[in-house]
């Protein structure tokens, strides 16, 4: 009879940032020279966005976007910062590439990842996604280096640029009136105020003329 135990072996994993903990701080060089993550882009909101590998299809599709659309994110005071686990030379050279044939520059700093380091830190390599390639984060990061959103996407499926755009914006109006964002909200629709918490504002709410009121606890304006 074989009484062999069978142990498994734990499947490797690495921590992520959540949203509303301060970005972690790092040093990395990039295509734009050195960055502290404490100190890049001061009073900017920050996009960090990881791919899997120079050189590659889906990877020059996304970076072409981001490229293409740098003045929509500039006109949002936000500023792009790319990442991949692939050499400073590596890097380089596939910027040249996609210029020369494409016309497309990547006018903003990518991180040259070799070590994994900046990558493990903020849950960007996934074991069981692959080994040595980040999979496909985004990290929304406001100008007091607070994480507010993140996305993932696996190795196959491209990320969308509009939805990036959107949310980014959804969120600095937020902030910026104190009001939440409902389903496909976009610059020029309703948003929603908060509910009431006091038979006062209760009270208030329902005369309050100026709101699409869906219900009392459910109420929209425009900003």
């Amino acid at each position: 009879m074989d009484t062999t135990e069978v142990i498994e072996t734990p499947e490797k994993s690495y921590g992520m940032p959540r949203i509303g903990d301060t970005a972690p701080d790092f040093d990395a060089i990039t295509t734009k020279g050195k960055i502290k993550m404490s100190d890049f882009a001061k009073d900017k909101w920050i996009v960090m966005f990881s791919h899997p590998a120079d050189f590659t299809p889906v990877c020059t599709t996304e970076m072409s976007g981001f490229a293409t659309r740098k003045d929509e994110f500039t006109a949002l005071n936000t500023e792009l910062l790319g990442l991949s686990i692939d050499s400073i030379h590596a890097h380089l050279g596939w910027v040249q590439n996609v210029r020369e044939h494409t016309g497309v520059y990547f006018d903003f700093p990518i991180i040259a990842d070799i070590d994994m380091k900046v990558s493990k830190l903020y849950g960007m390599l996934q074991p069981n996604e692959s080994e040595t390639a980040a999979v496909r984060a985004v990290f929304f990061i406001d100008p007091i280096k607070k994480i507010r959103l993140v996305m993932y996407y696996p190795l196959n499926v491209g990320r969308n640029m509009d939805e990036i755009l959107r949310a980014l914006e959804a969120l600095q109006t937020s902030d910026k009136y104190k009001v939440a964002m409902p389903l496909d909200w976009k610059k020029g629709d309703k948003v929603i105020v908060g509910p009431p918490k006091t038979l006062d504002e209760l009270n208030n709410r329902l005369e309050d003329d100026s709101l699409e009121k869906v219900d009392w606890y459910l109420a929209k304006k425009n900003i």
